[in-house]
């Protein structure tokens, strides 16, 4: 007893005195090493997935969680997102960029920047992290293109490509920049490097990376790689972690329902499509009231379509001007105008459909064919509904007494002047200048109350 209060009162001491212990070592209650895929587009479904991955990493005390990489980038909300979660991540968190011919760039570097260990397969490369909504760089005054800096540090020219664009394309590459640069300083990488990866899209091979110290391992396969990071010491969170993975079992992710879904509802395409069969449910159940199922599917629809796109960035002008287009083509049918609000509405339709991705990210634009594709249907059916209405005016009616004149009935007895006729499914009393035998057809000329005037055919 005596002894442990001594123990603790010596460790007490040396904490006060700020001594460091010995790193602890990432041994992990299951012995495991996690393995999750980002293989293609990062979007919202992938970005999900590795953070849950973390997640279930750091409660199964899982000694790492490697990110087996093949992007070409992504939407930049989803890079933060997963970007925050290795910040924050209690389990040592290694990119590997893999297989040979896989690569890191635009959101990819990020996220390797932000790993506690780096990788890379021999013939991978990483960079080219200018942020894709800004296109290529403004050209010169001069016309001549702008040049990578030759050399590094105080070496490099003076000159920048944003230097000739507009104020928001500075703002975003600068936040770009420091951002990378935020992560290389803390990992321990290389902050000269990563000014130039976003400004000028420089992209390194994987010998290169590791001379320039941008990752920190080249490795063939995996298993390789957990040998060579083995006793390597990082820092998670407040705490230093030495690696103990090299004889670690590799657990590998499986993606779920809930991956899955979010991966179709988050496709553009998909979402888009959503929306718009949504729209087409509702208006077919205002224009048909009672028939409930076009109204079920349409609100079941327009919510995913919805809910796929709030996580996608989109334009709220280009959602705007779809809105506005598919009424315009809707009160078109309604008050036929010979053309001009369906012609105005296909118009609004298509320029709000290409307009409604905010991105120029691989992976996450809707299809010109797509678009071309919807709006051709959407103006058919409104040229369809034109016609069945220009076709019911055009119709003689068939209700009410107009309906009824010039239509045929039979005699249920003989009469001269008065007597019953079957019409219309009912007996009616019936009027004539002209005898009529039983069984015989007259049509009636004119109604006058409840008598219809008949004559002999």
């Amino acid at each position: 007893m005596r002894l442990v209060t001594l123990t603790t009162l010596l460790f007490g001491l040396l904490a006060a005195l700020g001594a460091t212990p010995e790193p602890e070592r990432a041994a992990g209650t299951d012995g495991q090493v996690w393995l999750v895929e980002l293989d293609g587009p990062l979007g919202p479904a992938t970005a999900d997935l590795i953070l849950r991955s973390i997640e279930d990493a750091e409660e199964a005390g899982g000694r790492a969680l490697v990110i087996r990489m093949d992007t070409p980038g992504g939407l930049d909300k989803s890079m933060r997102a997963v970007v925050k979660g290795i910040l924050a991540a209690e389990v040592p968190v290694i990119t590997y960029v893999a297989p040979d011919g896989a690569r890191a760039a635009s959101a990819g570097t990020y996220i390797a920047f932000a790993s506690h260990i780096a990788a890379m397969a021999p013939a991978t490369n990483i960079g080219s992290s200018t942020p894709v909504s800004m296109g290529a760089p403004p050209p010169t005054p001069g016309g001549a293109p702008e040049e990578a800096p030759e050399g590094d540090g105080d070496d490099a020219p003076a000159r920048r490509p944003e230097q000739s664009a507009d104020a928001m394309t500075r703002k975003v590459i600068n936040d770009a920049v420091a951002y990378l640069q935020s992560l290389a300083e803390l990992r321990g990488r290389n902050v000269e490097w990563a000014e130039e990866t976003v400004r000028y899209g420089a992209n390194l091979r994987a010998s290169e990376a590791l001379e320039k110290n941008v990752i920190d391992h080249i490795a063939p396969d995996l298993p390789t790689l957990l040998s060579r990071i083995d006793g390597t010491s990082v820092t998670v969170g407040s705490r230093t972690v030495t690696l103990d993975v090299a004889n670690a079992g590799v657990r590998r992710v499986e993606t779920d329902w809930r991956h899955d879904l979010l991966a179709v509802i988050t496709d553009p395409t998909i979402a888009y499509g959503l929306l718009i069969f949504g729209i087409y449910g509702l208006i077919l159940e205002f224009y048909s009231p009672g028939m409930v199922f076009p109204a079920v599917i349409g609100v079941i629809c327009l919510l995913l379509g919805a809910y796929g796109l709030q996580m996608l960035p989109i334009n709220y002008a280009g959602l705007a001007l779809i809105l506005v287009g598919i009424a315009l083509m809707v009160a078109e049918v309604f008050t036929p105008t010979l053309g001009i609000m369906g012609f105005a509405g296909a118009v609004a339709f298509v320029l709000g459909s290409l307009m409604l991705m905010d991105t120029e990210a691989p992976g996450y634009q809707v299809p010109l064919l797509v678009v071309g594709a919807f709006a051709a249907v959407t103006a058919g059916l409104t040229l369809f509904a034109i016609g069945a209405a220009v076709r019911a005016r055009q119709q003689k009616q068939v209700a009410g007494e107009e309906g009824m004149i010039g239509r045929t009935a039979e005699a249920m007895e003989d009469f001269s002047e008065t007597g019953w006729v079957w019409a219309f499914g009912e007996r009616w009393k019936a009027s004539t200048d002209a005898p009529v035998k039983k069984g015989q057809k007259v049509r009636i000329t004119s109604i006058e109350g409840l008598t219809l005037i008949v004559t002999g055919e």
